[in-house]
């Protein structure tokens, strides 16, 4: 559900301004496409476009990030429907994309022949429409009937229709086919004529967070008007959703309240009946298989005298639970070093995606009659990260992806039964790989605690402190940075002299629920300190300097910006803030902000408004500071985080004589861009920046 709630969104009319928002006099800022905004977003943009645009490399950046792109060598990722594996590409020729389907037997070939299903570009031709593909949800097992999501400009919300696999089209009006206009909505496959369906159903049908909170069972041929209402939520809930596990041939009806981002009530939809599952609220559902619910633990539990702990995946026999009599087993638990990335299921197996101080290995877990768990390590080296997807109940195979930050993604077909890999795809080198390394180093925070990050750096760097080095960071909502292949960054940062790090700090998933909720509202600073810590290992150890050190992070990510440089402006020369939060006075009342409130707090508390404005950017800016030259983007079309963060935040800075870049991309969404032409523009903007702030 938390991955849902992530890609979801608000869009809609702005909530009444609080009392406190007559001190704010860039409130205005807020109207996301009101004439004067818009003017002034405008005229931002030709301003930091001329002076970046400037760099004198600029048009080599953009020509290298478009031709990995555009490289129609990289990896074309692919997930089993039926009997097809589908494929979603972008290239110069089809710039907001195509869905295309292919045999696994052409599948393996160097230059397998693709059947177009869905081709983006035409479609928003045709309709006169800028859509942006947000994915397909097809009818299991049957794979015959797909739910199609598409957005305008790559907003969260979508326009939902729904797709014939057979016929390649979408399902004509005489056989009544489900549809949903523009809005957030959650539709789910019951059987072929019945489906789940959480929406904008009018007045009171949202939550705060702006998400469904009504979930009705709506039948083929009826209007949505008449669907009959399964749940209520609260409104102060974030969402609610209703949806299908399969084990096999049975299946299992849920419905889910969200009732924070990270605690929810769970229900068996049953003969009619919601029966309510006693699990802990913040267990998190991980699957249904051979006849158990497994879940994740983010707490402690005790039961029926034994101790379960946190972060462990522990399981009960699913007709017990909704008897509201669970006798719980302990799959796997977490070890100091060690936690659980991703659990899978297969038609025989359990498969588990553990990360030991963050490098990855896969194990297979498999029961034997006597109740007994047998494990198996898969064959892949622990030093980088391993992916699993394209998994399904009704089968052994699956895809592994291999990834370190100097080996370009290597693409594996794998065999449950057997643990063999087969190398089916592998990625060239697009950078000079190596002429570098990678190294893992511990930072000391400020209460003691240990906090990794990784270094790529040229293998004859001179430790003088003189090197460009970039410094990335998230910290929130158990989000775990591993080390990945970026040709980009290899390209244009890399390979222009730069060092790379990735921070791995509180507020993340990389040692389990613990290492998340140490830095959860209150504790807020904890994640900015481990930040600090990091940025300040890196000049003891002369890799850099104040003067060479450049951060980035988005969202969240770009949370931790706004706090980094007005807490420590002494430690930075460039920030790149992106698609940010920053005013946390007002965030809960902006689009998706009120779903956060678990990570964040509720800033009309006063009690948590105390803890929450010393890491409100917005509110710790100061006179008289000398601050980097901060460079902010966003989205107009980002109807996840409100885009007036960093519109507000600009003119702040620029009404206290703060020099400051702002671009704010018309399309893009939450990510910021909604082309390959626009993410090598944007992307090259932010390496031209840095270079100029850094060499």
């Amino acid at each position: 559900m938390r991955n849902q709630l992530l890609s979801l969104c608000v869009l809609g009319a702005m909530t009444a301004a609080p009392v406190y928002a007559e001190e704010d006099k860039y409130l205005w800022l807020e109207d996301v496409e009101g004439a004067k905004p818009m003017e002034w977003v405008k005229q931002q943009n030709a301003i930091s476009a001329k002076e970046i645009k400037a760099y004198e490399g600029f048009d080599s950046l953009v020509s290298n990030s478009l031709a990995i792109l555009n490289d129609k060598e990289r990896i074309p990722y692919a997930s089993r429907i039926g009997d097809y594996l589908y494929n979603f590409w972008k290239d110069e020729n089809h710039v907001r994309g195509i869905y295309r389907r292919t045999t696994m037997e052409e599948y393996k070939k160097a230059s397998p022949k693709w059947e177009t299903v869905l081709d983006i570009d035409k479609l928003g031709k045709d309709e006169g429409v800028n859509w942006v593909y947000k994915g397909f949800n097809c009818r299991n097992p049957e794979n015959d009937r797909c739910f199609v999501s598409l957005s305008r400009g790559g907003a969260d919300a979508t326009e939902t229709r729904e797709f014939d696999l057979d016929s390649l089209t979408f399902v004509e009006q005489q056989s009544q086919p489900f549809f949903l206009p523009e809005a957030k909505s959650n539709l789910s496959w019951i059987d072929k004529d019945n489906v789940f369906v959480g929406t904008d159903f009018g007045d009171n049908s949202m939550t705060d967070s702006g998400y469904p909170k009504i979930v009705k069972q709506w039948q083929r041929g009826t209007p949505l008007s008449s669907a009959k209402t399964v749940f209520t939520g609260e409104q102060s809930s974030v969402a609610v959703s209703g949806y299908v596990l399969f084990d096999g041939d049975n299946s299992l009806e849920i419905v889910t309240e969200s009732l924070t981002f990270y605690t929810a009530d769970h229900y068996v939809y049953r003969d009619g009946k919601l029966i309510q599952l006693p699990l802990p609220k913040d267990a998190e559902l991980k699957g249904y298989f051979n006849g158990q619910l497994y879940v994740e633990l983010k707490s402690d539990l005790e039961q029926n005298g034994k101790q379960y702990k946190q972060g462990s995946i522990i399981y009960t026999p699913i007709e017990q639970l909704i008897a509201q009599k669970p006798t719980f087993t302990t799959l796997v638990e977490p070890s100091a070093t060690a936690s659980i990335s991703q659990v899978s299921f297969t038609k025989s197996a359990i498969f588990v995606t553990w990360l030991d101080n963050v490098k990855g290995k896969l194990v297979r877990y498999t029961q034997a009659k006597d109740g007994q768990w047998k494990s198996m390590h898969a064959p892949f080296d622990p030093n980088g990260t391993i992916s699993v997807f394209d998994i399904e109940r009704d089968s052994d195979e699956f895809f592994v992806n291999f990834t370190s930050f100097l080996e370009p993604s290597s693409l594996y077909s794998f065999n449950a039964v057997t643990m063999k890999a087969e190398k089916v795809k592998g990625m060239k080198q697009q950078f000079a790989a190596d002429k570098f390394e990678t190294k893992q180093y511990f930072a000391t925070s400020k209460d003691g605690t240990k906090v990794p990050y990784f270094v790529v750096m040229a293998k004859d760097l001179k430790l003088d402190g003189s090197n460009p080095t970039l410094l990335y960071g998230y910290g929130g909502f158990e989000v775990s940075l591993r080390p990945y292949y970026s040709a980009t960054i290899g390209k244009n940062w890399l390979e222009q002299g730069g060092v790379y790090v990735l921070a791995n700090i509180r507020g993340g998933g990389e040692y389990g629920p613990a290492w998340h909720q140490a830095a959860l509202k209150q504790n807020r600073h904890k994640a900015y300190e481990d930040f600090e810590a990091i940025a300040e290992d890196l000049i003891a150890k002369k890799i850099t300097s104040s003067e060479h050190l450049g951060i980035q992070g988005g969202s969240n990510g770009g949370l931790l910006m706004g706090a980094a440089f007005t807490r420590r402006p002494e430690l930075y020369n460039a920030v790149v803030c992106q698609v940010p939060l920053l005013d946390m006075r007002r965030y809960s009342k902006l689009l998706a902000g009120a779903s956060w409130m678990g990570e964040y707090g509720d800033p009309d508390i006063p009690a948590q408004w105390q803890y929450i404005k010393t890491f409100s950017p917005y509110h710790n800016l100061k006179a008289n500071t000398e601050y980097p030259k901060v460079f902010f983007t966003t989205s107009t079309r980002d109807d996840r985080v409100h885009p007036a963060h960093a519109r507000k935040m600009v003119a702040k800075m620029e009404g206290m004589g703060i020099d400051v870049l702002y671009y704010e991309n018309m399309e893009g969404g939450h990510a910021g861009a909604a082309d390959n032409n626009q993410v090598a523009e944007l992307s090259s903007m932010v390496y031209a920046y840095l270079m100029q702030q850094l060499k």
